[in-house]
């Protein structure tokens, strides 16, 4: 309580924090700031919050002239108890509201953890990591869907999301505890700043071989062509990050020498599509997003995945065909990692988009370059070497799992 003057008079002025709980049901909100309002009660914050049909609702008012409280207070608990609600009134002193509204000045974060199920030590373990440095959570979400139970685990999916309030001088380190957790604990961690940002991208860098697709197509071209344990042992050495990966591409092209072009045809009709590719696309494109595939394997598979997909940019290698058959060799120049972050940041020119607004996905070491400019660089299902240097990666779910990145809830995708 505080005093303070209005004319010749001296008014004294209060905070008090409402808390109401009970089971849920239409007209709460209602009832209670109608009588608020009788005694000219001013709202400095309000939330709402429920769980299986219980109603937690908190209210911070401001009253000018304290002398009215008692009476307002039990109008207050006596609308509450027709509603079969309980109620709790916490007096603050005006330092404290000071403080707490100076508090809005502190850094906010965005922790989100998905898995196919949540425990409750995956939680236990991240937010001791907030604790540990004393971070506000000032709210908790659910994004996905009530998990359903009937539903086998890998159909499920489980989605929570912090926000955070508070100074934090050690980001960096506090970003790779979350990953070494995410590791640990075999969940998928993003750790965000809530800035404006966060929840306005507007452009997706998506590399295609084991990220938008569920193979190497270079291996599969390899296998038709009878040298697929040659090229698969390339292929893992590069992505591992162990050999240049523009040698490696071009031992590999040379290996299929004299394959018959038609089987990119065969490739294309029995593409293993990455789960969640339809739902992350469609909602995105909904969304006015701009969509790039940026890959180290090649167009032909690259243009099909941009006509069933609707995707704006393909940038990807070709290979040279001469009388029906690969010649072993390449045109122009090689999708690398370099290539890869400077196409990235091209688009991002050419459609006037800010890099913090840029979505990277990958899973190779020829990824990473191009996930360490973009805003929101995820590891997908990655390698060892990538993961290792991940700030966000996917590694239980689908593509899809972007989206809670994205803050998106299954309850607006319907």
């Amino acid at each position: 309580m505080s005093l303070y003057g209005q004319g010749n008079t001296i008014m004294q002025r209060e905070f008090i924090l409402i808390n109401i709980i009970g089971f849920d049901k239409p007209g709460v909100t209602s009832a209670v700031t109608e009588v608020l309002g009788k005694y000219g009660a001013f709202v400095q914050d309000i939330g709402q919050s429920n769980l299986h049909h219980q109603l937690n609702l908190s209210i911070l008012i401001r009253v000018e002239d304290a002398t009215k409280s008692g009476d307002m207070i039990k109008e207050v608990l006596f609308c509450c108890s027709k509603l079969e609600m309980i109620v709790r009134f916490t007096p603050l002193s005006e330092e404290d509201y000071q403080a707490w509204v100076g508090r809005q000045e502190q850094d906010r974060y965005v922790v989100t953890l998905l898995a196919r199920e949540i425990n409750a030590r995956h939680i236990a373990r991240v937010t001791a990591l907030f604790a540990g440095r004393h971070l506000n959570i000032d709210n908790i979400l659910r994004l996905s869907d009530r998990p359903n139970v009937s539903l086998p685990v890998e159909k499920r999916h489980s989605c929570i999301e912090f926000s955070l309030r508070g100074d934090l001088p050690d980001r960096e380190l506090l970003q790779k505890e979350l990953m070494d957790v995410s590791r640990e604990e075999g969940i998928d961690i993003s750790f965000q700043r809530d800035d404006m940002f966060r929840r306005n991208r507007r452009l997706i860098c998506v590399d295609m071989d084991s990220t938008f697709i569920q193979t190497e197509v270079i291996d599969e071209l390899a296998m038709r062509a009878g040298v697929g344990d040659e090229v698969k042992a390339i292929t893992l050495s590069a992505m591992r990050g162990e050999i240049d990966f523009k040698e490696s591409f071009k031992r590999r092209v040379a290996l299929l020498k004299g394959l018959d072009a038609s089987v990119q045809q065969d490739i294309i009709d029995h593409l293993p599509i990455t789960e969640g590719a339809d739902r992350l696309f469609s909602v995105l494109k909904k969304c006015g997003f701009k969509i790039a595939i940026l890959s180290g394997g090649f167009t032909f598979v690259g243009k099909y995945l941009q006509q069933r997909f609707g995707v704006d940019y393909v940038y990807a290698n070709d290979l040279e065909i001469e009388d029906g058959k690969f010649t072993g060799r390449y045109l122009g120049d090689v999708v690398d990692a370099k290539r890869k972050a400077e196409l990235l940041q091209l688009i991002a020119q050419v459609e006037h988009i800010d890099l913090a607004q840029v979505i990277a996905v990958g899973d190779g070491a020829n990824d990473l370059n191009m996930l360490g400019i973009a805003g929101l660089g995820i590891a997908f299902h990655a390698k060892p070497k990538v993961q290792a240097s991940a700030r966000q990666a996917i590694s239980t779910v689908g593509l899809d799992g972007i989206l809670y990145f994205l803050g998106f809830k299954d309850a607006f995708l319907k």
